[in-house]
């Protein structure tokens, strides 16, 4: 079993940064492939990016202003956001799933946390 735990969302402004990170138990950390995805109010659960043992994945709306990255020795991975906008407020959640095939679908990842706020105000 997997478990996730997000941290980090607040209220910000539109232009600031934020950085999520996501806390993961067991000792198989190293081996999964981890995703960011966000669901906003009335609009269904998107990818964000996902990182495996080295390269990472973006959807088209955060490539250039998001980072993911992992912490092996942490059992962690973080979101950096970077030049957030108002279309960026949503729930982020991290998401796991052994690899090795890199995905964006939900479905495709069998453990999910809670969940975390992200809001920007413009």
């Amino acid at each position: 079993q997997v478990q996730l735990v997000e941290s980090g969302g607040r209220l910000v402004q539109a232009g600031d940064s934020l950085r999520l990170s996501c806390a993961a138990s067991g000792r198989t950390f190293s081996t999964l492939i981890i995703g960011w995805f966000r669901q906003a109010p009335g609009k269904e659960r998107e990818f964000v990016a996902a990182v495996t043992w080295g390269p990472t994945d973006y959807a088209d709306s955060v490539k250039g202003r998001f980072t993911i990255s992992r912490d092996n020795a942490k059992n962690s991975v973080y979101l950096q956001m970077n030049s957030l906008k108002s279309d960026d407020t949503a729930v982020y959640y991290c998401a796991a799933r052994f690899g090795p095939i890199r995905s964006r679908k939900n479905d495709d990842y069998p453990y999910w946390g809670q969940g975390t706020q992200v809001t920007v105000s413009s």
